[in-house]
This record gives structure tokens, C-alpha cells and sequence, in this order.
């Protein structure tokens, strides 16, 4: 404030021609260089970080996409495996209800055989017990007829046309018996 009183006539806000064409000359220095040499640095900088900044973003939305097309990749195969196991189990269900049918046909077929078999087995040990039977029968008969006639009936021949009237008339009398039951 000493200053102002002293000058007095000078206007504080006017400024002093000399220092402000000094001072503008500074500036421009000033202005000059950091416009040649530190701003085209800065600007690069900016740039480079902008650039890092937008390739990072477009590098993040590429690799977004590809995530989601791996994701819809493996979607995909998981459903077409599990379609896949379906056609597999029904494949095997199939598979076994024919194995099944087989071996149960199989079963049938051989229960068929061996019922067969039997009936055979008994129909043959039916004719030989009939033969032995019919033999036995024969022998005795022939031995009770000729006790009881008194001669001997040893020819071969009349004995067989003996056994044979003797045992039809017996079969006569059994299915006449059974039609006479029912």
C-alpha cells in the first residue's frame, strides 16, 4: 500500500507497457515450446492410451463374442450328446427286448423239444411194455389154456393167433367200457 500512496498518480490495474509486452514475449516463448516439443508428446501418449483403451474394449467384445459362440458350441454338443445317450438306451432297451424274446422263444422251443422227446420216450417204453406184456399175457395164457384144455399148445403159431384173439377182445371190452362211460 506504500507503493500505491507513493505513485499516486498511476492506476493500479493499468499494467506497465514494458512488462506486458515482456511478459507477452515469455508467453509465447513458453507457449512455442511446450506446443513443439511436449504437446505432440502428450498428444501421442493420449492417442496410444486411447487406442489401448478401444483395442482393450474391441479385444473384450471379441473375446465376449467368442465365449458366447464356444458357449453355444458346447450347448449345442451337450444337447447332441444327451439326444445321442437317449438313442443309445433306447437302442439297448430295444436290444434287450429281443434277446429277451429270444431267449425266451429259445425256452419255448426247447421245452417243446424235450416234451416231445418225453412223449416219445413214453410212447416207445408203452409199445415195449405192451410187447412184453403181450408176451407175458401169451405165455401164461397159453400155459392156463393148456391146463385147462389138457393139451399142449406148443406151436408157435396157434399160440401167437391165440394170444392176439385174446388180447383184441380184451381192447374190445376196454373201449367199449369207455364209451359206455362217457
Amino acid at each position: 500500500m506504500l507503493y500505491l500512496a507513493q505513485s499516486g498518480s498511476e492506476n493500479p490495474l493499468v499494467p506497465n507497457p514494458a512488462e506486458l509486452i515482456t511478459g507477452l514475449i515469455a508467453f509465447f516463448i513458453v507457449f512455442g515450446v511446450l506446443a513443439k516439443l511436449i504437446l505432440p508428446r502428450a498428444q501421442a501418449m493420449l492417442e496410444q492410451r486411447t487406442d489401448a483403451i478401444e483395442g482393450g474394449l474391441k479385444r473384450a467384445e471379441e473375446a465376449q463374442t467368442e465365449a458366447n459362440q464356444l458357449l453355444d458350441q458346447y450347448r449345442a454338443q451337450l444337447s447332441e450328446a444327451r439326444h445321442e445317450a437317449a438313442r443309445l438306451r433306447e437302442e439297448a432297451k430295444e436290444q434287450g427286448a429281443r434277446i429277451k424274446a429270444e431267449l425266451r422263444e429259445e425256452g419255448e422251443a426247447e421245452k417243446q423239444r424235450l416234451v416231445e422227446s418225453a412223449r416219445a420216450q413214453i410212447a416207445a417204453d408203452r409199445q415195449q411194455a405192451l410187447a412184453s406184456l403181450r408176451a407175458e399175457v401169451g405165455a401164461l395164457s397159453i400155459e392156463l389154456a393148456s391146463r385147462i384144455v389138457g393139451e399142449s399148445l406148443a406151436d408157435d403159431a396157434r399160440q401167437r393167433r391165440t394170444v392176439d384173439r385174446f388180447l383184441g377182445d380184451l381192447e374190445q371190452q376196454q373201449s367199449a367200457g369207455a364209451e359206455a362211460s362217457r
